[in-house]
């Protein structure tokens, strides 16, 4: 049997809570768990000390029984000490697609023709303006 170290979500419409709960990998996110070892509130200041509340003890036996935690358990036990965490690097994440850079690069081109259009609109009202002074002081 697969074991999970998971949340398990209660809570109201816009008002979750969590439980941290060991379960079997196929029963379902808020379903039937094997035992609970924790809370987590995510409503609660960052700093506050009960917004995790994590049984190190039990998480300890049950990881060496081969429970897999999730990702966001996982960091929750990285923080309390008990497994550490590999941090992750995915630099290519913050980029965007190809898609989107061909859309920006075509914007880029257009706004570029735009002000070059109307550098030259500029220009020959520029000349023009100097000649008709010339002409108003020589008369």
């Amino acid at each position: 049997m697969a074991l999970s170290i998971r949340l398990s979500r209660g809570g109201s419409k816009k008002r979750p809570y969590y439980r941290i709960v060991v379960a079997d990998a196929r029963s379902p996110r808020d379903g039937k768990f094997i035992e609970k070892i924790g809370n987590y509130n995510p409503l609660l200041a960052k700093d506050a000390e009960n917004r995790i509340v994590l049984d190190t003890e039990r998480a300890k036996y049950w990881l060496s029984n081969g429970a897999q935690p999730t990702d966001r358990v996982a960091r929750f036990l990285d923080v309390a000490g008990v497994r550490e965490r590999a941090a992750r690097s995915n630099p290519n994440k913050g980029k965007p697609g190809e898609k989107a850079t061909e859309r920006a690069e075509e914007r880029a081109e257009k706004l570029k023709a735009q002000e070059e259009a109307a550098a030259a609109a500029a220009a020959p009202a520029a000349e023009e303006a100097p000649a008709a002074d010339a002409e108003t002081t020589e008369a």
